[in-house]
């Protein structure tokens, strides 16, 4: 009977154990699940969105398989990005990417063990994000957008296309430490191109029509888009609108400017950092702590010029600058 009981009881520990294994087994399968948060609109992050899931396929990621994906888009409005973002840590997401950069410094107090992976911000040193690329230490890490370096040469490239200007607008967040940083660069550059650096701020997206009057009246002769996606997701063809109605020669940052109607961007191939975002996230999944995983630089940078809009201001650039040029819109 002991031995009958010994017996059965060796049976049940077995069972037991292969439920653990079991259970142990259906965990690691459990798909990981990743949050995006974005001060875009669904719409203006489509492309952006569809190169993410690319980088994540050639990893071995496969949506409803290994991985959820959570998106957010809080539409240039900060209190519902912060809303949105709660949301995302309440369902329990591993890992957190962000496009709002003006809602970092609130999610780093808010949420310190949560991984984060910046997508394209402008300065997180500068911000105080971040201690370092190199170290970036906490729970933050990504990749930076160039925007802030890559100003100086938006207004040699301006100036290259309108050699006639020399009174170019700003238009810039005042309360953006990285747009702060992008207008002294500019005005650090522009003695050197001849030209007088006029700041033109602007808070929200319903300040942009005041910001062009505003620029009337300086007598501004060309633009240079600080943007911040606080005001500036969503808004590249009411912008561009303005600066042909206006006459203003203007450069941003980003395609969808020029393929808006603005004169020119000059900037990082957003693809490409968003496809590159995988990597983090797949690193971080795996064990790797986001203070040991450097924040780095973009590789890849795309001169796209708007020739219809340059014929409707009277503009012929030069040979030189649109044998430079990754795309020629017609």
């Amino acid at each position: 009977m002991k031995r009958r009981q010994a017996l059965f009881g060796m049976l049940g520990l077995g069972v037991g154990a292969a439920a653990a294994r079991h259970a142990i087994a259906q965990q690691a399968k459990k798909p990981a699940r990743i949050g995006y948060l974005s001060m875009a609109s669904p719409e203006r992050d489509r492309n952006w969105i569809a190169a993410l899931r690319e980088g994540l396929r050639d990893i071995g990621y496969v949506e409803g398989q290994n991985l959820i994906l959570e998106q957010r888009h809080a539409q240039n409005d900060v209190a519902k990005a912060l809303e949105l973002a709660a949301d995302l840590v309440q369902r329990d997401v591993a890992v957190m990417l962000v496009y709002a950069s003006s809602t970092v410094p609130t999610l780093k107090k808010l949420y310190s063990n949560l991984p984060i992976v910046l997508l394209g911000h402008a300065d997180p040193v500068g911000s105080g994000i971040i201690a370092s690329l190199a170290r970036p230490g906490g729970s933050i890490t990504g990749l930076t957008d160039g925007h802030a370096e890559l100003a100086p040469k938006r207004l040699e490239l301006l100036k290259e296309m309108a050699p006639s200007v020399s009174r170019v607008g700003v238009l810039f967040n005042p309360l953006t430490p990285h747009a702060l940083r992008q207008l002294k660069l500019l005005q650090a550059a522009a003695p050197g191109l001849g030209v007088t650096i006029l700041p033109i701020e602007i808070k929200a997206a319903q300040d942009i029509e005041k910001a062009f009057e505003s620029m009337r009246k300086q007598r501004v002769e060309a633009l240079v888009i600080a943007p911040d996606p606080s005001w500036a997701s969503g808004q590249e063809r009411r912008i561009s609108d303005l600066a042909i109605r206006h006459r203003i020669p203007a450069i941003g940052s980003i395609s969808e400017y020029a393929e808006n109607g603005l004169l020119s961007a000059y900037g990082t191939n957003f693809a490409q950092l968003w496809r590159k975002s995988a990597v983090y996230v797949d690193k971080i999944l795996k064990g790797v702590k986001p203070a040991d995983l450097p924040v780095e630089f973009p590789t890849k940078f795309d001169l796209i010029i708007n020739l219809g809009t340059a014929k409707a201001l009277g503009i012929k650039p030069p040979q030189s600058v649109l044998l430079r040029a990754e795309r020629v819109i017609e």
